[in-house]
Protein backbone atom coordinates (compact mmCIF):
# COMPACT_ATOMS: atom_id res chain seq x y z
CA UNK A 1 0.00 0.00 0.00
CA UNK A 2 1.19 3.66 -0.75
CA UNK A 3 -0.04 5.08 2.63
CA UNK A 4 0.78 3.80 5.97
CA UNK A 5 -1.30 2.56 9.09
CA UNK A 6 0.18 4.72 12.57
CA UNK A 7 -0.18 2.15 14.91
CA UNK A 8 1.03 2.54 18.50
CA UNK A 9 1.77 -0.26 21.23
CA UNK A 10 -1.42 -2.07 22.15
CA UNK A 11 -3.13 1.32 21.09
CA UNK A 12 -6.40 0.96 23.14
CA UNK A 13 -7.69 4.41 21.59
CA UNK A 14 -10.41 6.47 23.15
CA UNK A 15 -11.35 8.75 20.57
CA UNK A 16 -14.52 10.75 20.86
CA UNK A 17 -15.27 10.32 17.48
CA UNK A 18 -14.15 6.91 16.77
CA UNK A 19 -16.39 5.62 19.57
CA UNK A 20 -19.56 7.43 18.08
CA UNK A 21 -18.77 5.47 15.26
CA UNK A 22 -18.43 2.11 16.63
CA UNK A 23 -20.75 2.05 19.90
CA UNK A 24 -24.69 2.37 19.43
CA UNK A 25 -26.29 5.40 20.77
CA UNK A 26 -26.67 5.32 24.19
CA UNK A 27 -28.01 7.77 26.88
CA UNK A 28 -25.73 9.01 29.81
CA UNK A 29 -26.48 10.85 33.14
CA UNK A 30 -23.88 13.28 33.32
CA UNK A 31 -23.86 16.08 36.85
CA UNK A 32 -24.13 19.73 35.68
CA UNK A 33 -23.75 20.87 38.97
CA UNK A 34 -21.00 23.44 40.22
CA UNK A 35 -18.23 23.41 43.07
CA UNK A 36 -15.96 26.14 44.36
CA UNK A 37 -13.45 26.41 46.95
CA UNK A 38 -14.38 26.65 50.56
CA UNK A 39 -11.85 29.36 51.52
CA UNK A 40 -13.83 31.30 54.34
CA UNK A 41 -13.56 30.36 57.85
CA UNK A 42 -15.81 30.84 61.11
CA UNK A 43 -14.16 31.04 64.75
CA UNK A 44 -15.10 30.57 67.99
CA UNK A 45 -13.22 33.15 70.07
CA UNK A 46 -12.06 32.74 73.71
CA UNK A 47 -14.31 35.29 75.96
CA UNK A 48 -13.54 36.55 79.19
CA UNK A 49 -13.37 34.81 82.26
CA UNK A 50 -16.07 35.85 84.45
CA UNK A 51 -14.91 34.08 87.52
CA UNK A 52 -17.77 32.27 87.86
CA UNK A 53 -18.93 28.56 86.61
CA UNK A 54 -22.09 27.06 84.72
CA UNK A 55 -24.34 24.11 86.66
CA UNK A 56 -23.62 21.24 83.99
CA UNK A 57 -26.47 20.47 82.50
CA UNK A 58 -28.36 16.77 82.38
CA UNK A 59 -26.84 13.87 80.39
CA UNK A 60 -28.96 12.86 77.63
CA UNK A 61 -28.70 9.13 78.34
CA UNK A 62 -29.81 8.34 74.22
CA UNK A 63 -30.35 10.45 71.04
CA UNK A 64 -31.62 9.07 67.74
CA UNK A 65 -29.03 9.26 64.87
CA UNK A 66 -30.64 11.46 61.83
CA UNK A 67 -27.46 11.30 60.26
CA UNK A 68 -23.98 9.75 60.54
CA UNK A 69 -20.02 11.58 60.92
CA UNK A 70 -17.05 10.66 60.33
CA UNK A 71 -13.94 11.89 61.62
CA UNK A 72 -10.31 12.26 60.80
CA UNK A 73 -8.27 13.34 63.94
CA UNK A 74 -4.83 14.33 63.43
CA UNK A 75 -2.91 14.95 66.50
CA UNK A 76 -5.33 14.56 68.67
CA UNK A 77 -5.22 13.41 72.26
CA UNK A 78 -7.76 10.89 73.57
CA UNK A 79 -9.70 13.32 75.79
CA UNK A 80 -10.45 15.71 73.01
CA UNK A 81 -11.55 12.84 70.44
CA UNK A 82 -14.20 11.92 73.53
CA UNK A 83 -15.47 15.63 73.63
CA UNK A 84 -15.56 15.90 70.02
CA UNK A 85 -17.29 12.38 69.65
CA UNK A 86 -19.66 14.05 72.51
CA UNK A 87 -20.23 17.11 69.82
CA UNK A 88 -21.00 14.68 66.83
CA UNK A 89 -23.27 12.60 68.73
CA UNK A 90 -25.62 15.82 69.58
CA UNK A 91 -25.35 17.02 65.61
CA UNK A 92 -25.91 13.42 64.46
CA UNK A 93 -29.45 13.45 66.23
CA UNK A 94 -30.37 17.41 65.15
CA UNK A 95 -29.54 17.42 61.47
CA UNK A 96 -30.71 15.04 58.93
CA UNK A 97 -29.10 13.99 56.19
CA UNK A 98 -28.42 10.00 53.91
CA UNK A 99 -25.34 10.76 52.91
CA UNK A 100 -22.51 10.68 55.64
CA UNK A 101 -20.48 13.48 56.42
CA UNK A 102 -16.76 13.32 56.91
CA UNK A 103 -15.07 16.01 58.91
CA UNK A 104 -10.79 16.24 58.91
CA UNK A 105 -9.98 17.63 62.62
CA UNK A 106 -6.54 18.93 63.35
CA UNK A 107 -5.28 19.87 66.41
CA UNK A 108 -2.36 22.26 67.07
CA UNK A 109 -1.13 25.86 67.73
CA UNK A 110 -3.38 28.26 66.19
CA UNK A 111 -1.87 31.72 64.62
CA UNK A 112 -3.85 33.87 66.93
CA UNK A 113 -3.83 32.59 70.35
CA UNK A 114 -7.38 34.46 71.09
CA UNK A 115 -8.82 32.09 68.65
CA UNK A 116 -10.57 28.65 69.93
CA UNK A 117 -11.14 26.72 66.83
CA UNK A 118 -12.32 27.50 63.02
CA UNK A 119 -14.21 25.54 61.11
CA UNK A 120 -15.44 25.95 57.37
CA UNK A 121 -17.41 23.13 54.71
CA UNK A 122 -15.03 21.39 52.43
CA UNK A 123 -16.57 22.56 49.06
CA UNK A 124 -19.72 24.94 48.19
CA UNK A 125 -22.30 23.36 45.56
CA UNK A 126 -24.46 25.60 42.82
CA UNK A 127 -27.14 24.22 40.34
CA UNK A 128 -27.63 20.43 41.96
CA UNK A 129 -30.91 18.71 41.79
CA UNK A 130 -32.70 19.25 45.10
CA UNK A 131 -31.12 22.85 45.63
CA UNK A 132 -34.02 25.25 46.51
CA UNK A 133 -32.29 28.08 45.03
CA UNK A 134 -29.94 26.68 41.40
CA UNK A 135 -28.53 30.50 41.96
CA UNK A 136 -26.85 30.45 45.27
CA UNK A 137 -24.04 28.21 46.88
CA UNK A 138 -24.60 24.79 49.11
CA UNK A 139 -21.70 24.09 51.53
CA UNK A 140 -20.95 20.67 51.29
CA UNK A 141 -22.88 18.66 54.21
CA UNK A 142 -26.13 20.95 53.59
CA UNK A 143 -25.80 20.35 49.52
CA UNK A 144 -25.56 16.88 50.01
CA UNK A 145 -28.30 16.04 52.30
CA UNK A 146 -30.72 18.43 50.12
CA UNK A 147 -29.45 15.81 47.35
CA UNK A 148 -29.90 12.85 48.88
CA UNK A 149 -26.60 11.72 47.97
CA UNK A 150 -22.69 12.60 48.70
CA UNK A 151 -22.21 14.92 45.85
CA UNK A 152 -18.50 14.65 46.15
CA UNK A 153 -17.09 11.21 48.12
CA UNK A 154 -13.50 12.35 47.76
CA UNK A 155 -13.64 15.88 49.87
CA UNK A 156 -14.65 16.11 53.36
CA UNK A 157 -17.68 17.84 54.10
CA UNK A 158 -16.03 19.83 57.06
CA UNK A 159 -12.46 21.13 58.17
CA UNK A 160 -12.17 22.02 61.61
CA UNK A 161 -9.10 23.00 63.55
CA UNK A 162 -8.28 23.56 67.23
CA UNK A 163 -6.05 25.74 69.28
CA UNK A 164 -3.98 23.11 71.02
CA UNK A 165 -2.58 25.89 73.45
CA UNK A 166 -6.18 26.86 74.82
CA UNK A 167 -6.94 26.75 78.51
CA UNK A 168 -8.97 23.39 78.06
CA UNK A 169 -10.89 20.97 80.91
CA UNK A 170 -9.11 17.92 79.80
CA UNK A 171 -11.15 16.16 83.07
CA UNK A 172 -14.01 15.32 80.20
CA UNK A 173 -16.33 15.92 83.05
CA UNK A 174 -18.24 18.66 81.31
CA UNK A 175 -17.46 21.05 84.38
CA UNK A 176 -14.51 23.46 83.70
CA UNK A 177 -13.83 25.84 85.78
CA UNK A 178 -13.96 29.44 85.93
CA UNK A 179 -10.62 29.80 84.02
CA UNK A 180 -10.90 26.55 81.01
CA UNK A 181 -12.53 26.64 78.05
CA UNK A 182 -14.96 23.27 77.29
CA UNK A 183 -14.09 22.09 74.63
CA UNK A 184 -17.27 19.88 73.65
CA UNK A 185 -19.22 23.45 73.18
CA UNK A 186 -16.35 24.91 70.83
CA UNK A 187 -17.06 21.78 68.45
CA UNK A 188 -20.86 22.22 68.65
CA UNK A 189 -19.81 25.85 67.52
CA UNK A 190 -17.94 24.97 65.15
CA UNK A 191 -19.88 21.96 63.42
CA UNK A 192 -22.78 24.70 63.10
CA UNK A 193 -20.45 27.11 60.78
CA UNK A 194 -19.25 23.75 59.06
CA UNK A 195 -22.83 22.77 58.47
CA UNK A 196 -24.13 25.93 57.12
CA UNK A 197 -23.82 28.60 59.84
CA UNK A 198 -21.04 30.71 57.60
CA UNK A 199 -21.16 33.94 55.39
CA UNK A 200 -18.48 33.22 52.55
CA UNK A 201 -18.31 37.12 52.32
CA UNK A 202 -14.56 39.24 52.83
CA UNK A 203 -13.83 42.78 53.47
CA UNK A 204 -10.86 44.91 52.55
CA UNK A 205 -9.64 46.86 55.86
CA UNK A 206 -8.05 49.50 53.70
CA UNK A 207 -10.31 50.34 50.49
CA UNK A 208 -13.48 49.27 52.49
CA UNK A 209 -14.41 47.25 49.90
CA UNK A 210 -17.15 43.86 50.84
CA UNK A 211 -16.44 40.75 48.29
CA UNK A 212 -19.15 37.89 48.01
CA UNK A 213 -17.86 35.71 44.84
CA UNK A 214 -20.23 32.89 45.89
CA UNK A 215 -23.74 34.28 47.51
CA UNK A 216 -25.02 31.36 49.92
CA UNK A 217 -28.33 30.86 51.62
CA UNK A 218 -26.89 32.16 54.80
CA UNK A 219 -26.35 35.17 52.37
CA UNK A 220 -29.27 35.32 51.01
CA UNK A 221 -31.47 35.42 54.16
CA UNK A 222 -28.95 38.05 56.16
CA UNK A 223 -30.78 41.35 55.09
CA UNK A 224 -30.21 45.00 55.98
CA UNK A 225 -33.09 46.62 57.31
CA UNK A 226 -34.91 48.18 54.23
CA UNK A 227 -34.93 44.53 53.17
CA UNK A 228 -32.20 44.28 50.70
CA UNK A 229 -30.63 40.92 50.85
CA UNK A 230 -26.65 40.63 51.17
CA UNK A 231 -26.42 38.24 48.06
CA UNK A 232 -27.74 40.65 46.39
CA UNK A 233 -25.87 43.88 46.57
CA UNK A 234 -22.70 44.05 44.07
CA UNK A 235 -19.34 42.46 44.59
CA UNK A 236 -17.34 43.73 45.31
CA UNK A 237 -18.12 47.14 46.10
CA UNK A 238 -18.35 49.90 48.95
CA UNK A 239 -22.25 49.19 49.41
CA UNK A 240 -21.47 45.45 50.34
CA UNK A 241 -18.68 46.68 52.59
CA UNK A 242 -20.64 49.09 54.22
CA UNK A 243 -23.37 46.40 54.77
CA UNK A 244 -20.81 44.13 56.44
CA UNK A 245 -20.15 46.94 59.18
CA UNK A 246 -23.99 47.83 59.66
CA UNK A 247 -26.98 46.30 60.95
CA UNK A 248 -28.07 42.88 59.24
CA UNK A 249 -31.05 40.68 59.95
CA UNK A 250 -31.92 37.03 59.55
CA UNK A 251 -35.26 37.28 57.27
CA UNK A 252 -36.12 33.31 57.48
CA UNK A 253 -39.35 32.65 58.86
CA UNK A 254 -38.51 29.80 60.83
CA UNK A 255 -35.60 31.54 62.60
CA UNK A 256 -37.84 34.47 63.22
CA UNK A 257 -40.53 32.50 64.46
CA UNK A 258 -37.94 30.69 67.25
CA UNK A 259 -36.69 34.25 68.10
CA UNK A 260 -40.48 35.49 69.13
CA UNK A 261 -41.40 36.72 65.71
CA UNK A 262 -38.54 39.12 65.18
CA UNK A 263 -35.30 38.92 62.69
CA UNK A 264 -32.65 37.57 64.65
CA UNK A 265 -29.53 40.49 64.66
CA UNK A 266 -26.44 39.09 63.06
CA UNK A 267 -23.37 40.04 64.53
CA UNK A 268 -21.84 42.91 62.55
CA UNK A 269 -19.20 45.39 64.62
CA UNK A 270 -18.57 48.61 63.24
CA UNK A 271 -15.02 47.42 62.64
CA UNK A 272 -15.08 44.15 60.70
CA UNK A 273 -13.73 40.76 62.21
CA UNK A 274 -12.53 38.05 59.84
CA UNK A 275 -14.10 34.88 61.46
CA UNK A 276 -16.45 36.73 63.59
CA UNK A 277 -18.46 39.59 61.20
CA UNK A 278 -21.76 38.38 59.86
CA UNK A 279 -21.51 34.41 60.51
CA UNK A 280 -22.98 34.83 63.75
CA UNK A 281 -25.58 35.92 66.21
CA UNK A 282 -24.87 39.35 67.69
CA UNK A 283 -22.90 38.92 71.23
CA UNK A 284 -24.65 41.42 73.04
CA UNK A 285 -28.30 40.59 71.86
CA UNK A 286 -27.81 36.90 72.39
CA UNK A 287 -24.77 36.22 74.59
CA UNK A 288 -26.94 35.67 78.32
CA UNK A 289 -29.74 33.74 76.40
CA UNK A 290 -28.66 30.00 77.76
CA UNK A 291 -28.31 27.49 74.69
CA UNK A 292 -29.92 30.25 72.07
CA UNK A 293 -26.46 32.17 72.77
CA UNK A 294 -24.12 29.13 70.96
CA UNK A 295 -23.91 31.18 68.03
CA UNK A 296 -22.58 34.34 69.09
CA UNK A 297 -18.88 34.70 68.32
CA UNK A 298 -17.61 34.69 72.01
CA UNK A 299 -17.24 31.73 74.62
CA UNK A 300 -16.40 32.75 77.62
CA UNK A 301 -14.19 30.88 80.14
CA UNK A 302 -16.57 28.14 82.17
CA UNK A 303 -19.30 28.48 79.69
CA UNK A 304 -20.93 25.05 78.50
CA UNK A 305 -23.28 24.32 75.75
CA UNK A 306 -25.08 20.52 74.91
CA UNK A 307 -27.53 21.51 72.43
CA UNK A 308 -27.70 23.86 69.33
CA UNK A 309 -30.65 25.88 70.83
CA UNK A 310 -33.82 26.38 69.41
CA UNK A 311 -32.98 29.36 67.27
CA UNK A 312 -29.92 28.10 65.84
CA UNK A 313 -31.58 24.46 64.68
CA UNK A 314 -34.63 26.91 62.93
CA UNK A 315 -31.82 28.84 61.05
CA UNK A 316 -30.69 25.90 60.08
CA UNK A 317 -33.99 25.03 58.74
CA UNK A 318 -34.54 27.68 57.19
CA UNK A 319 -31.61 27.32 55.03
CA UNK A 320 -32.95 23.92 53.46
CA UNK A 321 -35.65 26.37 52.41
CA UNK A 322 -35.82 28.68 49.74
CA UNK A 323 -35.02 32.55 50.78
CA UNK A 324 -37.56 34.91 50.36
CA UNK A 325 -37.15 37.60 46.98
CA UNK A 326 -35.09 40.50 47.49
CA UNK A 327 -35.84 44.16 46.54
CA UNK A 328 -34.85 44.34 43.30
CA UNK A 329 -33.16 47.90 42.51
CA UNK A 330 -33.25 49.75 39.01
CA UNK A 331 -33.80 47.97 35.66
CA UNK A 332 -31.78 45.22 34.28
CA UNK A 333 -28.53 46.14 32.20
CA UNK A 334 -28.13 43.58 29.29
CA UNK A 335 -27.03 40.42 29.03
CA UNK A 336 -23.31 40.12 28.31
CA UNK A 337 -21.41 37.44 26.41
CA UNK A 338 -24.91 36.40 24.70
CA UNK A 339 -23.70 33.55 21.83
CA UNK A 340 -26.27 31.46 19.34
CA UNK A 341 -24.90 28.03 18.92
CA UNK A 342 -25.54 25.82 15.75
CA UNK A 343 -27.32 22.39 15.72
CA UNK A 344 -29.17 20.53 13.60
CA UNK A 345 -32.04 22.05 12.83
CA UNK A 346 -31.84 23.93 15.78
CA UNK A 347 -30.15 26.29 17.54
CA UNK A 348 -28.52 27.29 21.15
CA UNK A 349 -28.78 30.44 22.60
CA UNK A 350 -26.31 30.97 25.31
CA UNK A 351 -25.80 34.13 27.17
CA UNK A 352 -24.16 35.32 31.14
CA UNK A 353 -26.46 37.43 33.46
CA UNK A 354 -26.44 41.21 33.37
CA UNK A 355 -23.82 43.17 35.45
CA UNK A 356 -26.42 44.01 38.18
CA UNK A 357 -28.09 40.91 38.01
CA UNK A 358 -27.79 40.88 41.91
CA UNK A 359 -29.09 43.89 42.68
CA UNK A 360 -31.62 44.19 39.69
CA UNK A 361 -33.86 40.47 41.19
CA UNK A 362 -34.30 39.37 37.57
CA UNK A 363 -37.47 36.93 37.08
CA UNK A 364 -37.16 36.09 33.66
CA UNK A 365 -35.23 36.01 29.98
CA UNK A 366 -37.01 36.28 26.55
CA UNK A 367 -35.09 35.42 23.61
CA UNK A 368 -36.83 35.78 20.31
CA UNK A 369 -36.51 34.48 16.90
CA UNK A 370 -36.34 37.39 14.59
CA UNK A 371 -37.38 35.38 11.65
CA UNK A 372 -40.72 34.00 13.35
CA UNK A 373 -41.04 36.13 15.56
CA UNK A 374 -41.28 33.23 18.44
CA UNK A 375 -40.40 34.05 21.97
CA UNK A 376 -39.41 31.30 24.35
CA UNK A 377 -38.47 33.05 27.95
CA UNK A 378 -36.56 30.70 31.10
CA UNK A 379 -35.31 32.02 34.26
CA UNK A 380 -31.23 30.86 32.94
CA UNK A 381 -29.54 30.13 30.00
CA UNK A 382 -29.10 28.39 27.89
CA UNK A 383 -32.38 28.54 25.48
CA UNK A 384 -33.04 25.94 22.83
CA UNK A 385 -34.88 26.67 19.84
CA UNK A 386 -36.07 23.58 17.60
CA UNK A 387 -38.08 23.25 14.18
CA UNK A 388 -35.19 25.61 12.40
CA UNK A 389 -34.49 25.13 8.43
CA UNK A 390 -31.17 23.93 8.32
CA UNK A 391 -29.59 25.98 5.36
CA UNK A 392 -31.79 29.15 6.52
CA UNK A 393 -30.13 32.08 8.76
CA UNK A 394 -31.54 33.07 11.73
CA UNK A 395 -30.70 35.79 14.17
CA UNK A 396 -31.99 36.18 17.82
CA UNK A 397 -32.83 39.15 20.55
CA UNK A 398 -32.47 38.28 24.33
CA UNK A 399 -33.73 40.59 27.16
CA UNK A 400 -33.62 40.54 31.10
CA UNK A 401 -36.97 41.39 33.07
CA UNK A 402 -37.19 42.60 36.66
CA UNK A 403 -40.38 44.01 38.68
CA UNK A 404 -39.29 47.77 37.37
CA UNK A 405 -39.08 46.92 33.63
CA UNK A 406 -37.21 45.33 30.80
CA UNK A 407 -33.42 45.88 29.66
CA UNK A 408 -32.40 46.63 25.71
CA UNK A 409 -32.20 43.72 23.56
CA UNK A 410 -28.95 42.01 22.80
CA UNK A 411 -29.22 40.52 19.62
CA UNK A 412 -26.85 37.83 18.00
CA UNK A 413 -24.45 37.00 15.25
CA UNK A 414 -26.86 35.21 12.36
CA UNK A 415 -26.12 31.36 12.42
CA UNK A 416 -27.51 28.93 9.92
CA UNK A 417 -28.07 25.27 11.25
CA UNK A 418 -27.09 21.93 9.54
CA UNK A 419 -27.65 18.97 9.34
CA UNK A 420 -25.30 17.00 11.98
CA UNK A 421 -22.96 14.16 12.22
CA UNK A 422 -25.18 10.73 12.22
CA UNK A 423 -23.92 7.87 14.05
CA UNK A 424 -22.68 4.76 12.57
CA UNK A 425 -22.04 1.26 13.38
CA UNK A 426 -19.03 0.25 10.85
CA UNK A 427 -18.98 -3.22 11.96
CA UNK A 428 -21.33 -4.99 13.91
CA UNK A 429 -19.60 -7.94 14.09
CA UNK A 430 -16.18 -6.92 15.33
CA UNK A 431 -15.71 -5.62 19.22
CA UNK A 432 -12.94 -3.45 18.05
CA UNK A 433 -10.63 -3.56 21.03
CA UNK A 434 -7.73 -2.51 18.84
CA UNK A 435 -8.00 0.55 17.08
CA UNK A 436 -6.15 3.94 15.80
CA UNK A 437 -7.12 6.04 12.82
CA UNK A 438 -4.93 8.04 10.04
CA UNK A 439 -5.67 9.72 6.52
CA UNK A 440 -5.04 7.91 3.64
CA UNK A 441 -5.00 8.92 0.35
CA UNK A 442 -7.07 12.29 1.79
CA UNK A 443 -9.50 10.21 2.74
CA UNK A 444 -10.17 9.12 6.69
CA UNK A 445 -9.49 5.88 7.48
CA UNK A 446 -10.08 3.78 10.40
CA UNK A 447 -8.04 0.51 11.39
CA UNK A 448 -9.30 -2.30 14.09
CA UNK A 449 -9.33 -5.84 15.37
CA UNK A 450 -11.57 -8.49 16.24
CA UNK A 451 -10.58 -9.47 19.39
CA UNK A 452 -12.00 -13.17 18.62
CA UNK A 453 -11.07 -14.27 15.46
CA UNK A 454 -7.74 -12.08 15.35
CA UNK A 455 -8.81 -10.60 12.09
CA UNK A 456 -7.45 -6.77 10.82
CA UNK A 457 -9.19 -4.49 9.25
CA UNK A 458 -9.79 -1.32 7.72
CA UNK A 459 -12.45 0.90 7.15
CA UNK A 460 -12.02 3.94 4.27
CA UNK A 461 -14.92 6.75 4.52
CA UNK A 462 -15.49 7.63 0.66
CA UNK A 463 -17.58 10.60 1.61
CA UNK A 464 -20.81 8.63 1.68
CA UNK A 465 -20.22 5.41 3.59
CA UNK A 466 -17.29 3.57 5.48
CA UNK A 467 -15.80 0.61 3.02
CA UNK A 468 -14.37 -2.27 4.66
CA UNK A 469 -11.98 -5.21 3.83
CA UNK A 470 -9.95 -7.59 5.85
CA UNK A 471 -6.53 -7.24 5.44
CA UNK A 472 -3.53 -9.66 5.96
CA UNK A 473 0.19 -9.46 6.10
CA UNK A 474 0.55 -9.63 2.62
CA UNK A 475 -1.88 -7.03 1.65
CA UNK A 476 -4.77 -9.74 0.71
CA UNK A 477 -8.30 -10.48 1.81
CA UNK A 478 -7.83 -14.27 3.27
CA UNK A 479 -7.95 -12.96 7.09
CA UNK A 480 -4.76 -14.85 8.28
CA UNK A 481 -3.32 -11.75 9.69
Amino acid sequence: MRGQIRRSGPFILVLGLIASLLLPTQSVALSNFKVAPSTVWGYTYAGKATGTTQTRPPKVAYLEQKSKFVVNYKNFPEWAKRDFQAAVDIWAANFSSDAPITIEASWGRSASIGVLGSARPGNYYSGFDGAPDQSLWYPSALANALAGKDLDPQTPEMVIQVNSVANWNTRNDGAPRANEYDLQSVFLHEMGHGLGFLSTDSYDQFFGYGTIEQPTPYNAYAQLPDGRRLSDLPSPSIELGKALTSTLVWAGPLGMAANGGQKPILYTPARYEEGSSVSHLDEATYSNLGANSIMTPNLDAGEIFREPGSLLLAMMEDLRRKPPVGVAVGVPQVVRNAAAIIADSSAIITFDPPANARTAQITSYSVRNLKTDQVKSSTESPITFTGLKNGTSYSFSIVASNTNGTSDAVITAPITPQVGWKRFVIDQNADAKHVTSTIFNGKPLIAYTDSKSGILKIAIWDGKVWKKSTVDGAGGTGGRT
